[in-house]
């Protein structure tokens, strides 16, 4: 195991001290128990949004707490689940009374965990409501998952509903607006390398030199099958086949186009899926109206992407374009 680190015990520890350390005047670190809030706090009259997820996701979690997105999130250990007792203090935070909205990535102990703290913050007498993301579209009831698992969507969930409560929507429309957010769009992803976690000290699964796993999981949970290596234009083809089968996307229709990369894969390799992805849409009458191309939603250092498409109407492209400042999105603020 080859890591920038000093001891796996303390990565943790160390990783968010330095995180929040950077980004001062975009959010506060609190532990015992774990959370990261917007500076400042809550805004007052504004409806709060929380997620979370275990680390190792990074810039996921508290890379999307500021301005536009998240207002607290709970990072549990590496690919694990925050506590409920972390949930419920980021709830806490972001309550501004006017209700909190938690979107969760679908993994059981995800659901779990965020059931029991939206529980005890209902005891705290903070009104909550729920949307779980499930956008991957490669499996269902995969290692993990009863149902499909949530992966890069999430981003564009948290920037979407974000807008919406930062401009003063209240609680039910913020939920209906990441609900349609989530329902509009559906990613599917590959991997070449698996990664390392850093109390582990070992690869999460092995893959041959020449071969590749479609539709795995960010954790590394099975794809739809193990297949030898290919041409990006032939991989773009697979991952957008399935996603347009979801969507049902109709010529003339708009569209996000967001190529996600998974640690260890350079932006000229997206670049080049991207490239081809949208030839492909464009040949169907798709228009692809806007682009995120990244690192947004990580899995250690493993080498792979995922491609996400979301339709959209005037109403998300609008939230899409809003302001926001964090440490992991910045646009117009």
């Amino acid at each position: 195991m080859k890591k920038i680190i000093n001891e796996p015990s303390t990565v943790l520890d160390e990783m968010n001290r330095g995180f929040a350390t950077a980004y001062a005047d975009i959010v506060e670190l609190h532990d015992d128990p774990l959370y990261v809030c917007r500076a400042g706090g809550a805004v007052q009259g504004k409806v709060g949004v929380v997620s979370g997820g275990g680390s190792g996701h990074e810039p996921l979690g508290g890379g999307y707490v500021g301005v536009g997105m998240l207002s607290a999130a709970a990072p549990g250990a590496f690919f694990s689940s925050p506590t409920p007792d972390q949930i419920l203090a980021a709830s806490q935070a972001a309550d501004g009374g006017a209700g909190v909205l938690h979107l969760i990535l679908n993994y059981t102990g995800d659901i779990l965990n965020f059931e029991t703290g939206a529980e005890l913050a209902d005891m705290e007498g903070i009104p909550i409501q729920t949307v779980v993301i499930n956008d991957d579209v490669a499996v269902e009831n995969s290692t993990y998952t009863a149902g499909r698992r949530g992966v890069a969507g999430a981003i564009v969930a948290f920037k979407l509903a974000g807008a919406a409560a930062d401009r003063g929507d209240d609680l039910d429309n913020v939920t209906r607006i990441a609900a349609k957010a989530n329902d509009w769009m559906a990613t599917m992803g590959l991997a070449m390398t698996a990664c390392t976690v850093p109390t582990v000290g070992k690869p999460s699964f092995e893959l041959g030199e020449d071969e590749m796993e479609l539709g795995i999981g960010v954790h590394g949970e099975p794809g739809v099958k193990r297949v030898p290596m290919m041409k990006a234009d032939d991989i773009v083809d697979v991952l957008l086949e399935k996603v347009l089968d979801d969507l049902n996307l109709e010529s003339g229709e708009n569209v996000l186009l967001f190529i996600n990369g998974l640690g260890a894969t350079p932006l000229s390799e997206q670049y080049i899926m991207y490239n081809h992805a949208h030839d492909v849409l464009s040949a169907k009458g798709i228009n692809v109206t806007r682009s995120q191309i990244g690192n947004f939603f990580t899995s250690l250092e493993m080498s792979g992407a995922s491609l996400t498409v979301m339709r959209l109407d005037d109403e998300l492209t609008e939230l899409y374009d809003a302001p926001v400042r964090t440490a992991g999105w910045r646009a117009g603020a």
